[in-house]
């Protein structure tokens, strides 16, 4: 009896010490998105005391209402850059994965000429950073007339986001045994009935996790959308921070605000996908 109520102190001790260890390592993670929620709740005072000040004194929503109300610094117009992120991410994303599914099942279930040449230069793609491609994508989209237009943009994030998206699903089709397929079609099905019925569902862990990449990758990058949008009928709300900026100050609690908007599209679609992901994976385990 003492040696069962030992190891059972064990192992709520071990479990307690796993559960505060992990806590710590999530306010950890957390801390930066509270602090900037914080912010733009505070006065400007607070933001630039030194030292900082933990527990503010004063909370109110007045960079929200400036913000959506239009009287902000310089009448930022967030809903219209809040349209075109939704627009060129989720029309990018929407086409990534598209392109992602069919390159990645021909990978995993097909051979020919050169696969894995091709295969390895799409990884390569990967390696260079997406401000190098900023000037001559640039020159690019200027011959064809192009720059500063939702196309433009979707165009660029698509080709981003492509290989990676490639990869990740090809990974989950190759661990969906070809013998289900065939014996759907054994049963009567055709090969895109058994793609949809059978290979899909068990690969959709894989195909929402690309697609939750992809629409931050899009939702969130700065760099070649600040080069290749100029006008409020293009630019994205990473840019539209910029905006926010002036000569020789800056409104850091509207910042935080806009910030703020942005992460929660984020959030709600992570929440979203990850009931998908849950189910997918069980579907997958019950049926395999």
């Amino acid at each position: 009896m003492d040696r069962n109520a030992s190891a059972r102190a064990r192992k709520l001790t071990s479990r307690w010490a796993l559960n505060l260890a992990l806590f710590v390592a999530m306010a950890i993670i957390c801390l930066p998105g509270f602090w900037i929620v914080l912010n733009s709740l505070r006065p400007t005072v607070e933001i630039m005391a030194k030292p900082p000040i933990w527990i503010p004194r004063e909370l109110n929503f007045d960079a929200y209402v400036a913000m959506f109300s239009g009287v902000g610094q310089g009448g930022i117009p967030v809903l219209e850059y809040f349209r075109n992120s939704l627009i060129i991410s989720v029309t990018s994303t929407i086409i990534a994965l598209a392109i992602g599914m069919a390159g990645g099942y021909a990978f995993a279930r097909y051979r020919f000429a050169y696969k894995s040449s091709w295969f390895l230069g799409f990884m390569l793609t990967r390696t260079v950073p997406g401000i190098a491609l900023s000037l001559p994508l640039f020159f690019i989209y200027a011959r064809l007339g192009i720059i500063d237009t939702h196309l433009g943009m979707i165009l660029v994030y698509v080709a981003l986001n492509v290989p990676f998206t490639i990869w990740l699903i090809d990974g989950f089709f190759r661990q969906v045994p070809r013998d289900l397929s065939e014996a759907a079609q054994i049963d009567g099905c055709t090969r895109w009935q058994a793609f949809w019925r059978v290979e899909f569902p068990l690969a959709r862990p894989g195909i929402a996790s690309a697609g939750i990449f992809a629409f931050l990758t899009s939702w969130n990058e700065f760099a070649l959308a600040s080069q290749l949008t100029r006008s409020t009928g293009s630019k994205t709300l990473p840019v539209g921070l910029l905006d926010y900026t002036a000569e020789f100050t800056i409104d850091w609690r509207g910042m935080c605000a806009l910030a703020v908007v942005m992460i929660i599209p984020a959030l709600l679609l992570t929440y979203a996908v990850q009931k998908h992901l849950v189910s997918g994976l069980t579907s997958g385990a019950i049926k395999g």
